[in-house]
């Protein structure tokens, strides 16, 4: 078996401890791994500001690119979401395009969801010492409906206990253009969702985006908090 990863932008510019963490993750499961370097965005943050043609032109280098992959597997449900429920209305007047985009969005998984549904696997062999509280994000829980998928993988994970924080599925207040359009608003969101954290006792906060999990860990940061973040892909890879 051989996925193709999506290496998300914020992940490839900001964060690449979790695309490395992947590749081991894959490497402990015996999936052979390939990463196309000339990846590059999805569209999605031209698609979000309604600069449609810009996205367009990013989606069909996207699947140009991804197109011959058996499967394809990335660290994100916002970028997921996008290829699979967006591509298609990108296309929608241009039947050529169209059908590569659908046939692209069918075989792209975000992570968790891949090794749960696809490959019927929730215990990767990870170890991981701490409590851990799990944040559901929007594209991911709304989008793609999931939200099981990653809490089975966590469960599983040796010496890790999960505690559910109050109003998991509540926006963290990042939304991509959203924080810098409305800071104070975005300020507020990612307070609550802070103080929920901390009241589950976890030491650590988890997620299947690293958006939100940048704006968390930003935020964590400056109250002086303890409280580690990693993306779901780093503690599997533990």
């Amino acid at each position: 078996m051989r996925v193709t990863l999506f290496v998300q932008c914020l992940v490839d510019s900001l964060y690449p401890e979790v695309g490395e963490a992947m590749v081991a993750l894959f490497n402990r499961l015996g999936i052979s791994v390939r990463v196309p370097t000339n990846q590059t965005c999805c569209g999605q943050p031209a698609f979000n500001a309604g600069h449609r043609k810009a996205a367009g032109r990013a989606a069909k280098r996207f699947i140009t690119i991804f197109e011959d992959a058996e499967v394809i597997v990335c660290p994100s449900g916002s970028c997921v979401a996008m290829v699979r429920h967006h591509y298609p209305e990108l296309f929608a007047n241009d039947q050529k395009w169209l059908g590569r985009a659908a046939e692209v969005g069918r075989k792209t998984f975000e992570l968790s969801q891949y090794l749960v549904d696809v490959l019927g696997i929730d215990d990767v062999g990870a170890c991981y010492p701490g409590k851990v509280t799990y944040h559901d994000s929007c594209h991911l829980l709304r989008g793609l409906g999931v939200a099981e998928q990653p809490r089975r993988l966590i469960r599983n994970i040796r010496r890790s206990e999960l505690v559910e924080m109050n109003a998991s599925d509540r926006c963290c207040g990042f939304g991509g253009t959203f924080a810098v359009n409305y800071p104070d608003i975005s300020v507020a969101m990612v307070d609550e969702k802070i103080s929920n954290i901390i009241a589950s006792g976890a030491d650590t906060v988890t997620g299947c985006d690293i958006s939100c999990l940048m704006n968390i860990q930003g935020r964590l940061s400056r109250i002086g908090s303890p409280v580690k973040t990693l993306h779901l892909a780093q503690l599997l890879a533990g």
